[in-house]
């Protein structure tokens, strides 16, 4: 049975393990249903809908939302301030920790005295709530940031017996519906020809499943052409030791995200075995449920629960099959020319000012089939673009890698019809069809393989170790690319034993804020028919410049982002359980738009876990200004009420305001600090950590992509950008993976 977030194998046992203990779990219950509680509807006035009735009646409790929320801290959530939830959930289960933690709104007239946070009043616990919020104390916002984005996300994403969610009824969410219905149809037709290529998609031949070992050896290693054997010990000496197989091939690629899977296709199509590893799971289309508690938990890194070291930043990365390209939003927009110009002249890398890249570009297009034209656009994007529109802002169409009718909103939680060109559908495709490589799914890479030559410093890379469960396997190689994101590519080269200093730094975000518009169903525009989050995820953008930086790190990107109820209700302020109940019935009309920085590079990765992540403050000003322009698009456009993501949760009716307070409300929401957990900062591209340069004092590898230290080691993926890219990078990357992997080849061709 799937419950969403949470995956369980029967009704009795579930699959993440509860490691709260039983006080711990009271002060959870206690915190869940203070956010999420039964509210009677009828004297707020609702009481005309069934839905909507008992969406109000539902507490968290009720639904079992706090056992689901203790399991994924316990198991999913990877974080180095975790323990302030343990720690936080310890306290309020004791009178004094909840003194220290509540003060004195702990505190009763009656004996006892002090009393425990579950047995206080619910009026009591939700003023304590509001209160840690705002507390000075940054481990207290902490702790309730965290707790409410969990609690609110599992709430609005768990499904009960009959795969519904009580909310979405009420606040209009249909979730993955019937527009599939065709092409069910079809995979039932394939299914009787018993093709299974057909049915699970592409990659299916190419796809290797170590559950059994045995079998995938002699069905498809040894098919293809891949020399396997059971050493007796790993002569490198490293800590993995007794591996269960070796793999020997031409080329290893960690990763098959828009990096590693564009090396893996070219490298493949030359002739050589490619063997890719992948952490991430392979979903076929027909197994993908476009059911996003389910994708957060399969596809994506930490199951979506990661954040920088401060919890200011929620961060959004790809863990699957095809990475971020397999839930992405689709925007294939070509490097800008001031970046290339900049990365040509500034940091001195020829490749960016070479018809090569060019070239590069044109083939990563062509290969994913990037066109800019849309039959019908979206709810979000056509607020955007009228709203540019009244204002006489440039706005332009979003090329995007899916075909023009492709009208889905569920992208961010795969591609059902394999209509989205990401690299599961095109490069991985081809090195499948090639006959020259292979994929390990669900297989973690634990070190890059290496030796020294004889009498000589130099080291050259010989393949890599890696796990499935607690198994371990071993690939020796030619060359190896690593390329697992800018996120997870320093860990393994700091496992692996590279020095380098730049390995980890430098790393970009592209810091995005969000404001939001509601525009009730009525019959005018926009059409009473649409939803915030159907049609194209990303079809219009403009852009706004900061005329006081003086260079492009101060503009900043309007484009809009896809919210499903669970990411939605995460990020919302939380003022009060009325007020958060009660917006989030106007779900399914509330426009976001946001602003998104090419910002300066202050961030640092020093462990799977730990990122650390600082603001400037001239990237604060811009991402402001660019928040500014976002209201004002969506008052132009319409919107009957707009607010922010500010922790104050202020909101303003446009209908009964006069102009005065609209321009007062826009100025002083737009001018609110950031930082400090009292805005909601996003990221969906991290680039940067082990950038490219031209000196090893400066960079982490080289113009060609091969590490300073390792002869025959690349790197492919956004972590070798020089600097932030300013637009949607998997064009980008796809693009400087194509010009590394022609490098590979060279190698391969003097090992031959």
């Amino acid at each position: 049975m799937e419950f969403g977030s949470l995956r369980q194998e029967d009704e009795t046992k579930p699959f993440y393990t509860n490691s709260l203990t039983a006080r711990e779990m009271e002060s959870l219950v206690a915190i869940c249903d203070t956010l999420i509680p039964s509210i009677d509807g009828s004297k707020l006035g609702h009481v005309e809908d069934d839905g909507v009735a008992r969406y109000y009646s539902a507490s968290a409790s009720q639904t079992g939302t706090p056992d689901r929320v203790a399991r994924l801290m316990s198991e999913r959530l990877d974080h180095p301030k975790k323990w302030i939830l343990r720690v936080g959930l310890w306290f309020l289960s004791t009178w004094i920790g909840s003194l220290i933690l509540c003060g004195r709104k702990s505190f009763s007239g009656e004996f006892p005295y002090f009393r425990r946070f579950c047995k206080l009043p619910e009026k009591q616990r939700e003023e304590i709530l509001l209160n840690w919020s705002s507390s000075y104390i940054v481990l207290i916002r902490m702790l309730f940031r965290s707790l409410k984005l969990i609690t609110a996300l599992v709430f609005f994403t768990q499904l009960d017996e009959q795969g519904q969610n009580l909310a979405w009824k009420a606040i209009g969410y249909n979730g993955p519906t019937s527009d599939d219905s065709d092409h069910e149809e079809e995979l039932n037709e394939k299914k009787k020809k018993k093709k299974p290529e057909e049915i699970f998609g592409p990659l299916y031949n190419g796809i290797i499943d170590l559950t059994n070992p045995r079998d995938a050896v002699a069905k498809k290693l040894t098919g293809r052409g891949f020399t396997v054997s059971t050493p007796k010990s790993n002569k490198n000496g490293s800590f993995i030791s007794d591996p269960v197989m070796t793999i020997r091939c031409d080329a290893v690629v960690v990763g098959s995200g828009s990096g590693g899977g564009v090396v893996a296709g070219v490298l493949a199509k030359a002739g050589y075995k490619v063997l890719v590893v992948e952490k991430g799971n392979y979903y076929a289309r027909s197994n993908l449920s476009l059911l996003e508690g389910q994708a957060l938990d399969e596809m994506y890194l930490s199951a979506g629960l990661l954040a920088t070291s401060d919890m200011n930043v929620v961060i959004l990365a790809g863990s699957t099959v095809g990475g971020g390209s397999t839930i992405n939003w689709s925007a294939s927009i070509k490097t800008p020319e001031h970046v290339m110009k900049e990365w040509a002249d500034k940091s001195k890398l020829e490749m960016f000012g070479s018809d090569l890249y060019r070239e590069a570009m044109d083939v990563v297009c062509e290969r994913m089939g990037v066109q800019c034209g849309f039959v019908e656009e979206g709810f979000n994007n056509e607020i955007l673009r009228k709203g540019c529109e009244e204002l006489g802002l440039q706005v332009k169409n979003i090329p995007r890698n899916s075909p023009s009718d492709h009208y889905c909103g569920f992208c961010c939680l795969g591609c059902k019809k394999g209509q989205k060109q990401g690299t599961s559908e095109t490069w991985l495709v081809d090195l499948v069809e090639s006959g020259n490589g292979l994929i390990l799914p669900g297989c973690e890479a634990m070190e890059v393989l290496y030796e020294r030559e004889p009498g000589k410093k130099k080291k050259i890379a010989t393949g890599v170790a890696f796990a499935f469960g607690e198994e371990v396997y071993v690939v020796e190689s030619k060359a190896a690319i690593v390329a697992c994101g800018a996120l997870r590519t320093p860990d393994l080269l700091k496992r692996s034993g590279l020095k380098n200093g730049n390995i980890g730094r430098n790393l970009c975000l592209h810091p995005v804020v969000m404001a939001w518009g509601w525009f009730p169903e009525e019959e005018k525009w926009p059409e009473k028919k649409k939803k915030s989050y159907e049609g194209g995820i990303m079809t219009a953008m403009s852009s706004v410049v900061n005329a006081e930086t003086r260079s492009s790190y101060g503009e900043t990107v309007i484009q809009t982002p896809s919210l499903h109820p669970g990411m939605f209700s995460g990020i919302i302020p939380w003022t009060s359980s009325k007020d958060f109940k009660t917006r989030m019935l106007k779900f399914s009309r509330t426009a976001h738009v946001f602003a998104l920085l090419r910002d300066r590079g202050t961030g640092t990765i020093s462990s799977k876990s730990c990122i650390d992540y600082n603001l400037q403050d001239e990237d604060e000003e811009s991402l402001k200004k660019g928040l500014e322009r976002v209201l004002e698009i969506l008052i132009a456009a319409g919107a009957e009420e707009i607010g922010t993501h500010n922790s104050e949760g202020k909101s303003l009716n446009i209908t009964t305001a006069n102009a005065l307070q609209i321009a007062r409300f826009v100025r002083e929401e737009s001018s609110k600090g950031l930082k400090d957990l009292s805005g909601q900062i996003c990221s969906a591209h991290q680039m940067g950590s082990c950038r490219m340069g031209i000196r090893p004092e400066e960079s982490a590898v080289r113009p060609t992509g091969e590490t300073w230290e390792v002869e025959g080691l690349f790197v492919a993926d956004t972590s070798v950008f020089p600097t932030a890219l300013g637009v949607n990078p998997m064009v980008t990357v796809q693009s400087i993976a194509y010009c590394i992997g022609l490098n590979v080849l060279e190698v391969l061709k003097r090992k031959k």
